[in-house]
């Protein structure tokens, strides 16, 4: 199974936290943990397991995390652990400097260094997503990394926000992966934090060629996400913004099993999906949601949603509200 989920409410109040120590003992490295709401610890956790790399969610109100030199003694799993921090605010101590960490940033760890951690999270959503890998699986020297560790990366922008991003997303759609996908979703999680790392340093010339083409079809997927509602998005364009020729566009998605405007044309038609089957959309017409997504052509849209869904636009909001009604009343 790829997806494990746990929350402390399968417990009463007292118990919380000492199932929490449990619970996070097992699917992550080893910590002393200790909370100011000890009392009534509500916390949640997701765990998507891709082998060797693990990436997680958690939810908890208030942590201080410690990796101290005894633990490490007992137990050493030798991997890196970045965490994207999603809400609240934190501090991190490694090596006796002190560093603040707030909404956006980036922090990479190391098992085998000690470290302590202070987070207050907001409550009703995920507070952060960590991502464990190997040291050994990340192409870069022990050094490069080593200079970074408990330094706040930004996630706002550039390779860090891509990154970001993409863990985000592997979180929320967490339960739409099978085996199947694992070699890949572990491939280029490990190439895009390289190229974090790596740009961070300037040091990308340490990467392999593999994991820098790996990095640049990262780059290019995240870079067509945020513009999919452009009507004018082209390989042109795409290729432009990245210093690429047209022809190495084509190349890159031709090694995915893709072309171009097949991968826009299937995230356009997600994105409409999403929408129509969104009830807070329902006063949207199905023209408009169309053209949210860069379908300037009503009867075009119609033909390829229906060639892709089996119905037509109209059809596919109706059957959904359908389903939610019946599923309501039962």
């Amino acid at each position: 199974m790829l997806v494990a989920e746990f929350s402390t409410d399968v417990v009463e109040a007292p118990e919380r936290f000492a199932v929490w120590e449990e619970a996070t003992n097992r699917s992550h490295m080893r910590n002393r943990l200790r909370s100011n709401d000890r009392d009534d610890f509500r916390a949640e956790l997701r765990v998507l397991n891709l082998g060797e790399v693990q990436v997680s969610a958690v939810a908890y109100p208030h942590l201080e995390i410690a990796r101290t030199a005894k633990l490490i003694r007992q137990s050493d799993p030798e991997v890196y652990q970045i965490n994207y921090f999603l809400a609240g605010k934190g501090a991190v101590s490694l090596d006796g400097g002190d560093t603040a960490l707030s909404v956006g940033d980036l922090v990479v760890m190391d098992s085998s260094r000690p470290y302590q951690g202070d987070v207050h999270a907001v409550p009703g959503g995920w507070s952060h997503v960590t991502v464990q890998c190997p040291r050994g699986l990340l192409p870069l020297p022990e050094k490069t990394v080593r200079s970074l560790l408990g330094v706040p990366i930004s996630g706002r922008h550039g390779m860090g926000g891509v990154f970001a991003r993409w863990v985000t997303d592997l979180n929320t759609r967490a339960h739409e992966f099978t085996p199947a996908d694992v070699p890949t979703l572990t491939s280029v999680t490990v190439d895009l934090l390289a190229s974090v790392v790596a740009r961070y340093q300037e040091a990308e010339d340490a990467m392999s060629p593999e994991a820098r083409r790996s990095v640049l079809q990262a780059r290019i997927h995240d870079f067509v996400r945020q513009r999919l509602a452009d009507p004018d998005l082209t390989p042109e364009t795409i290729a432009a913004a990245h210093g690429i020729s047209t022809r190495h566009l084509y190349t890159l998605f031709r090694e995915q099993g893709l072309t171009v405007a097949a991968w826009i044309r299937e995230r356009r038609l997600e994105c409409c999906r999403r929408d129509l089957a969104d009830p807070r959309l329902l006063s949207c017409t199905i023209q408009a949601v169309a053209a949210r997504w860069g379908f300037s052509d009503p009867a075009h849209f119609s033909r390829i949603f229906r060639r892709a869904c089996g119905m037509t636009p109209t059809d596919y909001r109706r059957h959904v509200v359908q389903e939610r009604t019946t599923t309501v009343q039962r």
